[in-house]
């Protein structure tokens, strides 16, 4: 039998690298001719690598939807719709159409996630604290974390303060612009949602503005003054039992409730430089299925099934993760995805952690967002 080898691409992460290779031989014992040598890169290549780059050198690709128009227009990605009955499977809150583009689907949803709320059980219970509703009960705990000596906690590092920026911004009702033409963001919500950001900041520590989202995960959970983070893309795998101090995760308590955080996630997708597409494909097809998702997180992943979000199990496992967190998922915004989007991206993110830093004057900050948004399109 001729064995068809296949290259993947991920993030290096046990949430992303564990799930592809503890469901290896459930793949194999379908399709015995075909093998899957899976590589990792950081977050930050994860973020900003481009997709044409990477198709030129392997089959299978786990991305980030903001990639959609650059995929779009280059083509480097094969899109699914009529190879994968995604159409049969309830993806969690807008999961699927994160990858529509265009009129087509450029990937497969394969894990889900969405900036929500986590908190460390042990030092809110010494503050005789519940997790917070709204963002009045974020400062609350602030308040009452800073009698005691603690912090709240927050990942605000480049592109990770442009993230946490958009989820105010739409919880607030004034998502910023996806379109051209558009203003990017409504000067009035944009200043109450900055001053929000300079207000939380009060109550963190200064290294809050050099964390990422791992970062902040493993910060909370080897600190121990770190009390509660009000928004950060949930790595659910620090919730498992065999973290030393396990994270438990809530909703986003935003200004009008959990709507409007910004998604994120991941989906697979097909080089179409790929000379096995069809075992690529049969790749895919498996990934979507309920019984590699369940494995999926049986091995430290994050499925991106809704019945998967809604399995007892899964959830004893991750200490009532997906269901605590549901409601922020199924209202969540997405971000633009336009071609030349993500030189956007990697500005503004890196412009508003220089206001926060006090860098920048807000009036400047918003002028320039405007100026390299609508640049963007060019």
């Amino acid at each position: 039998m001729a064995i068809i080898r296949l290259r993947g691409m991920t993030w290096e992460h046990r949430r992303a690298v564990a799930p592809l290779l503890g469901t290896a031989q459930m793949f194999r014992a379908r399709h015995p001719d075909i093998e899957i040598e899976w590589s990792a890169r950081p977050l930050s290549g994860f973020e900003f690598t481009p997709v044409d780059a990477l198709a030129k050198d392997y089959d299978l690709i786990v991305l980030d939807h903001p990639f959609m128009g650059e995929v779009a227009a280059s083509k480097s990605l094969v899109p699914i719709d009529e190879s994968v009955a995604t159409g049969a499977v309830q993806f969690v809150g807008p999961s699927l159409e994160t990858y529509r583009y265009n009129g087509k689907t450029w990937a497969l949803p394969i894990d889900a996630a969405c900036q929500v709320s986590v908190a460390r059980p042990d030092l809110m219970r010494a503050l005789d604290a519940e997790p917070p509703h709204d963002w009045r009960g974020v400062m609350e705990i602030g308040e009452r974390a800073k009698r005691h000596g603690l912090f709240l906690a927050i990942g605000l590092k480049g592109v990770h303060s442009l993230m946490t920026f958009f989820t105010l911004m739409a919880n607030l009702g004034s998502p910023c612009a996806v379109e051209q033409g558009a203003a990017f963001a409504d000067r009035h919500a944009a200043a109450e949602a900055l001053s929000m950001l300079r207000n939380l900041l009060r109550y963190c520590p200064p290294q809050a503005l050099d964390w990422n989202s791992i970062l902040l995960h493993e910060q909370m959970s080897e600190c121990i003054d770190l009390v509660f983070c009000p928004a950060v893309y949930c790595y659910a795998t620090y919730a498992e039992t065999d973290r030393r101090q396990p994270l438990r995760f809530h909703d986003f308590p935003g200004p009008n409730g959990p709507a409007g955080s910004t998604i994120g996630g991941t989906g697979l997708g097909i080089s179409a430089h790929g000379q096995h597409r069809e075992a690529a494909l049969a790749y895919a097809r498996f990934a979507a299925e309920l019984a590699t998702q369940h494995a999926f997180a049986l091995h430290h992943g994050q499925p991106a099934r809704r019945d998967a979000w809604l399995d007892e199990a899964i959830n004893q496992r991750f200490d009532g993760c997906y269901r605590n967190t549901l409601a922020t998922m199924e209202s969540c915004w997405i971000r633009p995805r336009h071609r030349g989007y993500l030189a956007f991206q990697s500005a503004g993110g890196e412009m508003i952690e220089a206001h926060l830093r006090g860098l920048v004057t807000e009036p400047t900050l918003l002028e320039d967002l405007q100026q390299r948004y609508a640049a963007s399109f060019t």
